[in-house]
């Protein structure tokens, strides 16, 4: 009864409210910034360096590998087949436009954290959603603020890269090995990987910009060299993808419903990956010393073109590839790791999980420090420890669950972490426009 009611809210508010809302908002930022991912995007590579002599706990470097190791995870894999079981081929293009509407949306996430920090009880300068509108608007938004707070700390318990993870090595490794998928060895991988986990989460978020920072590059350069691998084996299949994308993104003939279902998948796994929209990327840019809110923006707003635009197409390209993915049900690695059983066989599944592994856990850290921030927020920086321990509890708990669940619920958080997050972009995407105006001004 309770697993249907979460699965059936997720479908409904993940459907047409969570469309409008990220796709048609992304694209009114997209056009009042005047196309500025388009525009500036030289210029936001060359942002990434400077501009961290202010107050806050990392550069603007550091926040936006931060921010792609949360982003840069197992919804790149995972999430890919599951829009491509669901929703076909052509989700992926959708995901594509949702990346260029959330590079728009990231800059004014990350224009506007800057510009309208708050301190904790401490006194220490922290950003985010919450902050922005409670400075940014009115201090009468609090509960909006809290609100946020509140699904954000359940939309971060990372069920989904924890359940996955657990299913995966146990099919990889284990079962080969003669262990079945079952209770008892799920319980003992979750119990494992939030050992590990903890090791990093424990140390905050400057241990956790450390790695980041290390990991991130080293992790989508390896993705796309064994991408790009398969690619030059079968680079007959190339074009027939291309087309299969494009053809399962505007199939008229299948009638508009069906074309909407496509894109409503798309945008729906699109907000899994890429963030646009949801708050997090305001969590960790808000942490930045960047001086310069306009700067920060711009960083923000590669990471969409990286995570949603990059990794998920290097993802998409093997399991379009194979044509493995027509199947029932929700299906995600499993579908990934049999791409790579056809197309590398004997250590194509092998090679995926080095991936599986490192983007997994790069996620993992990440969310344990939006999360953290949340619970801060909510109870005092004092109190947010606790969170940090429910977290590591809680990746025990995601590797035994179903992943329907998992998805739904994670899915239904995120969705009504996009609500105050839009709504306060929207309500000072004029303020940020003006700065925007007078940092391109000064800087010719």
């Amino acid at each position: 009864m309770i697993k249907d009611a979460i699965v059936g809210f997720s479908d409904f508010i993940c459907g047409y409210p969570l469309f409008v809302l990220l796709m048609g908002g992304g694209l009114f930022l997209f056009i009042y910034s005047g196309a500025i991912p388009l525009r500036r995007f030289g210029t936001a590579i060359r942002s990434m360096r400077g501009g961290s002599t202010g107050e806050g706990q990392i550069s603007s470097f550091q926040a936006l590998m931060s921010a792609i190791s949360s982003t840069v995870g197992m919804g790149n894999i995972a999430g890919v087949a599951i829009a491509i079981v669901v929703g076909g081929p052509g989700a992926i293009f959708w995901m594509w436009v949702s990346a260029l509407l959330g590079m728009a949306t990231k800059f004014f996430e990350g224009t506007i954290a800057l510009m309208y920090k708050g301190r904790d009880e401490e006194g220490e300068v922290q950003g985010g959603p919450m902050y922005v509108l409670t400075e940014g608007i009115s201090p009468k938004l609090k509960p909006l603020a809290q609100f946020f707070c509140i699904v954000g700390m359940i939309g971060c318990l990372v069920v989904m890269q924890a359940n996955q993870l657990a299913e995966s090595v146990t099919e990889v490794f284990l079962v080969p090995l003669g262990f079945t998928d079952c209770f008892s060895v799920r319980l003992v991988l979750g119990i494992v990987v939030g050992a590990l986990v903890s090791v990093v989460v424990l140390g905050g978020i400057k241990r956790i910009s450390n790695i980041a920072t290390k990991i991130v590059p080293a992790m989508v350069a390896m993705y796309f060299v064994m991408v790009l691998a398969i690619i030059i084996v079968y680079f007959d299949r190339l074009p027939g993808v291309f087309m299969d994308i494009i053809n399962g993104a505007f199939n008229f003939k299948a009638g508009l419903g069906a074309m909407m279902g496509v894109a409503l998948t798309g945008a729906r796994r699109a907000m899994y990956v890429n963030e646009a929209g949801v708050g997090t990327a305001s969590l960790m840019h808000g942490a930045s010393r960047n001086t310069e809110p306009v700067r920060e923006g711009l960083v923000a707003m590669i990471g969409p073109s990286i995570d949603s635009g990059l990794v998920c197409t290097l993802s998409a390209i093997p399991i379009l590839m194979a044509g493995n993915y027509h199947v029932e049900g929700v299906k995600g690695l499993t579908i990934a790791l049999g791409a790579y059983d056809i197309l590398i066989p004997s250590v194509g599944r092998y090679l995926l999980m080095v991936m599986v592994l490192i983007f997994a856990f790069s996620t993992m850290f990440s969310y344990s420090y939006y999360g953290t921030k949340c619970a801060a927020y909510l109870f005092g920086k004092k109190n947010a420890k606790y969170y940090s321990y429910f977290y590591i509890f809680m990746i025990v708990v995601a590797s035994i669950i179903s992943l329907d669940v998992a998805v739904s619920l994670m899915d239904a958080a995120f969705a009504l972490m996009a609500i105050p997050t839009m709504f306060a972009l929207l309500r000072l995407a004029p303020r940020a426009k003006k700065e925007m105006k007078r940092y391109f001004a000064e800087n010719r």
